[in-house]
């Protein structure tokens, strides 16, 4: 069932009014790789009427009161990636393309998406509350530092001038708030939300206001701990920051969903197609990634300095049952156009299925140690069997012809798991692979990892050891993928020159998969990248200047002078498709 996008198809299914109404800065794929379908259908699935709106006119009210006004909110995202990482490059060029948008273009997705989307609402439908939501509103919930007008912003809440924001994996926080607002109680008590207030609720944490953070790089970084130190669901307090005369109000966390719940969204009845009003328009390139992919989970441990998966799905592994993955795939695989293959069965990182640590489940995450970093923590049992059974089963399913891995996989977790990685990685090899294993060491300095939070670069030539023999023992002759990072907090030229020589030395390829570092809102790297300290207040160098960062990045991939064209890169450019899309939100919600 597609979620309504026209009034002929409200009056269709019986409506005489909609409850919400979800405005997205991505097109409308009926899927659950996008955030605002899967909340759509949520809600819809609890009882309540939902339309949606995606990529409206800035310019008059034709498109964002097609469906009129909603009987209790509008919901804005910005789409499965912040609009600003969208629509530029590292280097702050403008993006050409736009994969999520029909015909391709980047001509519909306006900067600060959240912002614009909710200036046209109060504009033309006065009155309600809107309530933002998705990844943007997620990493710039509090005061932020933004790299694309290199300056410490307040809150998206009070600078778009929105109702609410909900964070993190909205569906438990949109269906309470939409029960909150029906019943006429009082909403503010709900758990993963942020709203403005005159007074501070009793008990909270008082963070430095954003005046302090946007003046003080000092205590910006203070208030990126304390922040970072209260995003965990079961020991995190409530936290203020004034922004003026007002206060930020940023609630607990929501709980994470249970198995059952994750099952009952991912089981939803999508049309996993296009919705036809905006399929006319032209092609959704996106649509070619997703169509015949399984999420299996949500959520990420890994601690990568530079990833906003954490700060929006959490670090807690949510796994789906392997029978409503099995019933998901049967679904596809009898699904017309099926074409045989599936691309990808995976999440954030995909080996991190069924595996996540008893005494984090019990007691919230450790405060003084990492999941993963260099060594995986003792207490965090590594065990791929049931990754192996589910890969079998799927490839046993009719009409099934290959299944592929293509999301990320921790190497080191591999590593770790003495009695199943190896078996592992023989199944992936022997049965998974198309051609190219896709891992992500990011870097060979020893100091650069360390401020990444990646294990050692030893630990990426034993897996390319198991990995070749593996090869070896299933017959094949696959490669290894490597992505790259340039221009990290910590990462000089110097450091790049000892990577090329690790690539070609040690890994014996040329590196293509190159991404210049995008300092994204609310992640430890971009903390570290303004405010030139580590979480602690050591001092970490960052390189700031854009020719010097694309310096960095020639280094390992050497541009080639074209006589007509100028200087162009020798190997592929990894463009937004790359780091950004290989992490992104359609991962989640």
């Amino acid at each position: 069932m597609f979620i309504p996008t026209t009034p002929a198809e409200v009056r269709r299914l019986g409506w005489d009014s909609l409850d919400v109404i979800l405005v997205s800065g991505d097109t409308y794929t009926d899927n659950s790789y996008n955030g605002s379908a899967v909340i759509g259908h949520w809600l819809i699935d609890h009882g309540f009427r939902v339309g949606m709106i995606a990529q409206p006119r800035l310019d008059s009210d034709e498109d964002i009161l097609r469906l009129g006004h909603p009987e209790l909110f509008w919901s804005v995202s910005a789409g499965c990636v912040d609009s600003m990482v969208a629509n530029y490059t590292p280097t702050n060029r403008r993006r050409k393309d736009d994969d999520f948008t029909p015909g391709g273009v980047n001509d519909r997705r306006p900067d600060r998406a959240c912002i614009a989307y909710t200036n046209l609402i109060k504009k033309h439908s006065k009155g309600r509350l809107v309530v933002l939501g998705g990844i943007e509103a997620s990493l710039r919930r509090v005061a932020h530092y933004d790299a694309w007008s290199d300056s410490v912003r307040r809150s998206v809440l009070p600078d778009s001038k929105a109702d609410v924001l909900v964070y993190g994996m909205g569906e438990l926080a949109n269906l309470q708030l939409a029960t909150c607002i029906r019943d006429g109680r009082d909403w503010r008590e709900v758990r993963g939300i942020c709203y403005m207030s005159s007074e501070v609720p009793e008990g909270s944490i008082e963070l430095p206001s954003y005046e302090e953070c946007s003046t003080d790089r000092d205590a910006f970084r203070r208030m990126f701990v304390t922040f970072q130190e209260n995003s965990d669901l079961i020991t995190a307090c409530t936290m203020v920051q004034a922004h003026g005369n007002r206060y930020l109000v940023h609630n607990i966390p929501q709980r994470n969903l249970t198995s059952d719940e994750l099952d009952s969204v991912y089981e939803s009845e999508y049309e996993n197609s296009v919705h036809p009003y905006y399929a006319r328009q032209g092609e959704v390139r996106a649509m070619s990634t997703v169509r015949n992919s399984i999420t299996t989970h949500r959520g990420c441990y890994g601690g990568c300095s530079f990833c906003a998966i954490a700060v929006h799905q959490g670090r807690t592994v949510v796994s789906s049952s392997e029978e409503s993955i099995l019933r998901e795939v049967r679904i596809l695989a009898s699904s017309a156009g099926f074409n045989g293959t599936i691309q990808d069965v995976g999440g954030p990182t995909a080996n991190m299925y069924g595996i996540e640590c008893e005494r984090k489940l019990r007691e919230g995450c450790c405060p003084d140690r990492r999941c993963l970093g260099d060594e995986p923590c003792n207490g965090l049992k590594i065990d791929h069997s049931g990754q192996i059974r589910l890969l079998r089963k799927i490839r046993s399913v009719p009409g099934v012809k290959h299944v592929f891995v293509n999301s990320g996989i921790r190497y080191d977790m591999i590593l770790s798991d003495r009695e199943n990685g190896s078996r592992y990685c023989d199944e992936v090899v022997a049965h998974h692979v198309s051609g190219q294993m896709k891992i992500a060491p990011e870097h060979s300095s020893t100091k650069v990892l360390r401020i990444m939070g990646k294990p050692s670069s030893d630990k990426l030539l034993q897996f390319k050891s198991m990995f070749e023999d593996s090869n070896a023992r299933c017959g094949k002759r696959q490669f290894l993928t490597y992505y790259f990072i340039a221009a990290h907090p910590g990462c000089t030229d110097d450091d790049m020159r000892d990577l090329s020589r690790f690539c070609h030395v040690n890994l014996r390829t040329n590196p293509e998969q190159v991404q210049v570092f995008t300092p994204t809102p609310s992640t430890v790297s971009t903390m570290m990248y303004h405010t030139g300290m580590d979480v602690r207040g050591s001092p970490v160098f960052s390189e700031h200047s854009i020719q010097a960062k694309q310096r960095q990045k020639d280094i390992l991939v050497p541009r080639v002078e074209h006589p007509q064209c100028g200087a162009r890169p020798s190997g592929k450019r990894n463009g937004k498709m790359g780091y950004a899309n290989r992490r992104r939100d359609g991962k989640g919600r």
